[in-house]
This record gives structure tokens, sequence and C-alpha cells, in this order.
């Protein structure tokens, strides 16, 4: 079962390593794109690892202008090596929260996972903050079965389906921070566009932990809890 759900403002942050794709931000309609990439690919091969899997986003839930290649981007590069809460990867997912501080807990979970995982001496990364409008059909993913830190398989099947049966995703409590909520949405044009790109941040990594951060523009960095 699924109920409507629309935040005037959500958080979510990446790393800054993806440049946009011009497909998602000119003019031509998406119902095109499939073939205006299969006669580009002819001549640059490359351009397909910049779009992703088209394949895996139906024409009737695409979007394209300004800032949709923030969007497209989660949505067409979904992969088996990246499985999260509410997918095993095989499609993607936009993971935002209804408040900053939500979106910086998740996304510091998660890049110590991965540097601890590929055992990295202390560093820093770039990230940055997306702040848009979200809506659609949501389930609700609060029984704590779907909460486990750090085993998503409940999750994952969940999710699916709730996808199959046609909700636009789910909605839940946060894990990394009890105060808020953070929401995985299956389809882009669930995402209010223009997404305006806020604060960008480095992380920094002890060797064992995100230990600060640092907001761009500013001196001082912030302890992390």
């Amino acid at each position: 079962m699924t109920t409507p759900l629309r935040w005037a403002v959500s958080h979510r942050i990446i790393r800054t390593i993806y440049p946009p794709v011009d497909l998602f931000e000119d003019i031509a309609p998406p119902a095109d794109w499939d073939l205006l990439v299969a006669a580009e690919a002819k001549t640059n091969p490359r351009v397909l690892d910049a779009l992703g899997n088209l394949g895996l986003v139906p024409v009737s839930r695409r979007v394209a202008g300004p800032t949709a290649s923030l969007v497209m981007g989660a949505f067409t590069h979904a992969s088996a090596d990246r499985p999260s809460r509410f997918a095993d990867g095989s499609y993607g997912v936009w993971y935002c929260g209804d408040r900053f501080e939500v979106a910086l807990a998740e996304t510091a979970w998660h890049f110590e996972r991965f540097m601890r995982a590929t055992a990295e001496p202390p560093g820093e990364a770039d990230y940055r903050e997306l702040v848009c409008t979200v809506h659609g059909q949501v389930a609700d993913g609060s029984d704590p079965t779907l909460l486990v830190s750090d085993n998503w398989s409940a999750g994952q099947a969940f999710g699916r389906e709730v996808r199959r049966q046609g909700g636009d995703g789910v909605v839940y409590p946060s894990v990394r921070h009890e105060a808020g909520q953070a929401l995985a949405l299956f389809w882009p044009d669930c995402v209010g566009l223009p997404v305006t790109q806020a604060k960008q941040f480095r992380y920094g990594w002890d060797g064992q932990r995100m230990h600060r951060y640092l907001v761009h523009g500013t001196r001082a960095w912030v302890p992390f809890p």
C-alpha cells in the first residue's frame, strides 16, 4: 500500500566526480534519446559510459532540461556492485533526506564503509549537496526488519516488490540520523527540476572513520559526531 508524499525541500549529497551529460539537458525529447545515443556511440563509444543504461528508465518517466543530468544519472548507472538498502543494484534509486543532517550522516556512513573496505590511508574526498522538491506514491518502510544497519536483504526484497507493484518509492526513518526521515525514489520524474546545487564539502578520513568535514568557502573544519 502506498500513500502520496511531497517534500517541498529534500537534501541529497553525492560525490563531485560525476560530470553533466548534455543529452539530458538539451532540447531533444526523451523519446529520441535512444536513437541519438545509438548514432553517437558509433563514433564515440565512451558516450555509453557517460549516459549509463537508458533502458532502465521508461520514456514516460525520463526527465530533461536544466540539471536533469543530476537526476537521470542516479537511475541509469545502476550496478550489482553497488547495492543499497532498497535496491539490489539492478535498478537505480534517488536517496535523499528531509533535512541536511540526514544526508550528511547517511553519506558519511557509506564513505566510511568504502574507505575501510579498500583500506584507504588518511585522506579527503569532495561532495556536493543537491536540494529539490520530491513527490510520489510511496510505501512505509518503518518496519524494523527493513532498517537493520548493515543487512539490506529484507529492504531490497521490499523495495523490489513496491516498485513491481507501481509504487514510486519508500519513505523510512533514517538509520544514521534518528531525528529525520529518508526517502528512496525509484523514478526520475519523482524528482522536481531544477535541482539546486547547494553547499560543497570535503570529507576527512583519518584511517578509521570520517572524523570531520569542511564546507567549501569556509576555513574551519567541523568535527563529525
